[in-house]
C-alpha cells in the first residue's frame, strides 16, 4: 500500500498551538482499513464504515466538538450529507480525541454536541484513536472520501474558508462539493487532494 509521510504540521487549538504526531497518511488510491470496526454512535448503537458506505463510496470525516476549525464549518455537515446521499454516498463523522475523552470529548458531549446542532448523519467514538491512526488523519476536520470500492478518491479539507486566513473567509473553492459532485455525474475528481486545515487530533501520549 503506498502511504505517504507527513510532515510535522502547526495547528490552532483554543489560543494555544499543539504539534500533531507524524503518521502515515493513505495515498489516492489506497484502500480504506478498518471497514468492520464496530464504533459507538451518539445514539447508543454501533457501526462500522461498511454499514455506512452508500452505493457510490462513504465520506469519512473526523471532527470533534470544540475545535474552532469544526465549528467554522461545522454549518456545512448537514447540507453536505443530504447531498451526498442524493449523490449515492453515505457520510459519517469521526471523533478521535482519545486524549480528551474524559473532557471536552467525552461521549455525553458528543451526544449533546449531535444534537445542538442537530447532526444528521453518525458521530462515531473512535476508541484509542485506532481508525486515526489507521487513516494518518491528523486534523479536526480532516476529510476522507472513499468510492465504491473502498479505494480512497479524495482527502483533505472541505474548502479553501481557511487557507488564508486562520479566521476564515469567504470560500471560492469547494472542494469536497466538488468531489461529490464529479461522482455523482460520474466524470475525474478535479483536486483528489487539498491540505487539511484544523486543530491536531488529541492523541493518548506513548
Amino acid at each position: 500500500m503506498k502511504k505517504h509521510i507527513l510532515t510535522t504540521a502547526f495547528v490552532l487549538l483554543g489560543g494555544f498551538f499543539g504539534f500533531a504526531q507524524i503518521k502515515e497518511q493513505l495515498a489516492i488510491g489506497d484502500a480504506a482499513p478498518l471497514i468492520d470496526v464496530k464504533m459507538k454512535n451518539v445514539d447508543g448503537k454501533h457501526y462500522d464504515l461498511k454499514s455506512l458506505q452508500g452505493k457510490k463510496g462513504l465520506i469519512v470525516v473526523f471532527s470533534c466538538n470544540t475545535c474552532p476549525f469544526v465549528l467554522g464549518w461545522q454549518d456545512q455537515y448537514n447540507p453536505l450529507y443530504e447531498r451526498a446521499r442524493e449523490a449515492g454516498l453515505g457520510m459519517v463523522l469521526i471523533n478521535s480525541n482519545e486524549a480528551f475523552r474524559k473532557k471536552e470529548d467525552s461521549f455525553e458531549a458528543m451526544r449533546e454536541h449531535a444534537l445542538k446542532n442537530q447532526y444528521r448523519m453518525p458521530y462515531l467514538v473512535d476508541e484509542n484513536h485506532r481508525l486515526a491512526d489507521a487513516f494518518g488523519a491528523q486534523t479536526t476536520p480532516h476529510v476522507f472520501v472513499f468510492d465504491q470500492d473502498w479505494k480512497l478518491v479524495f482527502k483533505g479539507s472541505i474548502n479553501d474558508k481557511y487557507e488564508n486566513s486562520r479566521s476564515g473567509s469567504e470560500p471560492t473553492k469547494f472542494y469536497l462539493m466538488d468531489a461529490i459532485e464529479a461522482i455523482a455525474s460520474g466524470t475525474a475528481i478535479k483536486i483528489a487532494e487539498s491540505r487539511a486545515i484544523g486543530c491536531s487530533i488529541k492523541r493518548l501520549k506513548n
